[in-house]
């Protein structure tokens, strides 16, 4: 059995390639994608600082800010004001289409996968996470060598 690693670069990369061909009709990819949602998500507007924050761990920052060009330059989103993001009313209602059209690729990649077993694999990953950072925090106790 392979390793978990494997698995979880292997499903990113999978998930990646397959949401970027979903997307590309839109001229997003998955991170144009996932800046959309927070700016969205963001009342009443998302700033440069809380996009970066909330996608950190899905790519760098020259990586995210290309992203906040790409969804400015395409008309989803305008700046309100220095470094304050909004959709537009147009790219409010792309990204509702664009919503569907995920929501129906989630549904494919989710083929065999019962509610219980995803939410018991994003919690062992949670728990995962928690202990691989703690571990690495400074001042956390380490086993002796053996």
């Amino acid at each position: 059995m392979k390793p978990i690693g494997h698995w979880l670069n292997r499903t990113d990369k999978a998930l990646t390639r397959a949401m970027n061909g979903v997307l590309s009709e839109y001229g997003l990819t998955r991170l144009d994608w996932q800046v959309l949602n927070v700016i969205r998500d963001t009342t009443p507007e998302a700033t440069d600082s809380a996009v970066l924050s909330a996608l950190a761990a899905n790519a760098d920052v020259l990586t995210l800010t290309a992203s906040v060009d790409t969804v400015l330059t395409g008309g989803w989103a305008v700046r309100t004001a220095p470094h304050r993001l909004v959709l537009t009313p147009d790219g409010r209602c792309r990204l509702a289409a664009v919503t569907e059209s995920v929501r129906a690729f989630r549904d494919l990649s989710m083929t065999g996968i019962s509610a219980d077993e995803y939410r018991t694999a994003v919690h062992v990953l949670q728990r995962m996470t928690h202990n691989a950072e703690t571990a690495a925090s400074p001042g956390t106790a380490t086993a002796a060598p053996a």
